[in-house]
């Protein structure tokens, strides 16, 4: 989950069939219940899967969504964080970087570097769109050490510069990143 609309959509569908959440926050949802029955478990999952969720139980995959939380909460601050991307994770998720870079790449056929980039090109394209800022405030709130090399790795993914895309650019939804 991404963004308050899925938060919603997540507890909707958990109230429909019978399971109000006590909490549901980005990436996670609580029920009351000890445990659920394999066919319990299973209705829960088509649920979800018919508004476009995915149960997870594997510990991996569910070290994977807390990778890509992280990354999307650090690409959508206010300010660029002061701390690599390597360590940020590894503070926050409490496990060394090799751990979390492995498992990611081996659960999402990606790396976690590859992930941030193009969920940082996201962003760029939403500020873009925006219009409110100029280029170079971009570069300075996404991180980038510059504007040339926002410009370059933004060309690079997108086919186009930031100025041909603030005139003729479409987003996409961050959950198809």
């Amino acid at each position: 989950m991404v963004c308050n609309h899925c938060i919603s959509a997540v507890r909707t569908a958990l109230t429909e069939i019978g399971y109000p959440p006590t909490d549901v926050a980005l990436g996670r949802a609580d029920i009351d219940a000890d445990q659920l029955s394999s066919d319990e478990l299973q209705m829960v999952s088509k649920r979800l899967e018919g508004s476009g969720f995915e149960l997870i139980i594997d510990p991996d995959k569910s070290l994977v969504e807390a990778i890509k939380l992280e990354i999307i909460k650090m690409v959508r601050a206010d300010e660029p964080p002061a701390e690599k991307l390597s360590q940020l994770l590894s503070d926050k998720l409490r496990k060394d970087f090799k751990t979390l870079s492995r498992t990611f790449s081996a659960n999402e056929g990606r790396t976690i570097e590859n992930y941030a980039i193009l969920q940082k090109t996201e962003r760029v394209k939403e500020l873009l769109l925006d219009g409110q800022l100029t280029i170079s405030e971009i570069a300075y709130r996404t991180g980038y050490s510059s504007v040339a090399h926002l410009s370059r790795q933004f060309k690079s993914i997108t086919g186009m510069t930031p100025s041909e895309f603030r005139i003729d650019g479409k987003r996409l939804p961050l959950n198809e990143v």
